[in-house]
């Protein structure tokens, strides 16, 4: 029980950090939610509290009768080390786009929004920010990017008016 509260009390200072210059971050378009779907793992993020010293970082997707079980996972320290897992409930927030979420964690207690402000599913990979524009994921259908569509969505990130010298690139599962 103290466990959970600890991460609810680290969740809770993370959601509600003050708002950066992105305040107010929009979806550059519709997505098909199906697409969304699967298992998406981590290959850029701005650091934050819950996942300090996370490695290999994963998202699993899965549609519910009311929207979606997320169930978040990563590594403590190396892509082999102490498996951490936290679960949310996600709802779409704008049906017009499909692409803004209200993620809910540790049953109900926390909430946050969230927008999927790049999403290209022909090349596998997607952006996902908190809507204040504070953090920020670059995530893939595969355990790692190849190197030029990885520079593509970096340069992407940066069109998109987010400091690309605050992210930190986790290392990935291993295959």
């Amino acid at each position: 029980m103290m466990k959970r509260l600890a991460l609810a009390a680290a969740a809770a200072c993370l959601m509600l950090a003050p708002a950066t210059a992105q305040a107010g971050v929009e979806p550059v378009a519709r997505i098909e939610l199906s697409k969304m779907m699967g298992r998406w793992y981590e290959v850029a993020r701005v650091p934050n509290v819950l996942q300090k010293d996370c490695q290999a970082g994963a998202s699993e997707w899965t549609p519910q009768a009311q929207g979606f079980a997320v169930v978040q996972s990563c590594r403590k320290d190396t892509p082999d080390g102490p498996l951490k897992i936290w679960k949310a409930r996600a709802t779409v927030a704008d049906p017009r786009t499909n692409a803004k979420f209200k993620m809910t964690f540790f049953g109900g207690v926390v909430s946050q929004d969230y927008v999927v402000v790049e999403h290209k599913p022909e090349q596998g990979w997607l952006v996902l920010a908190t809507a204040n524009g504070k953090y920020l994921w670059l995530m893939s259908q595969k355990p790692t990017l190849p190197a030029a569509i990885r520079s593509q969505a970096l340069a992407r990130i940066r069109q998109l008016g987010f400091d690309v010298g605050r992210l930190e690139f986790p290392l990935p599962a291993r295959s």
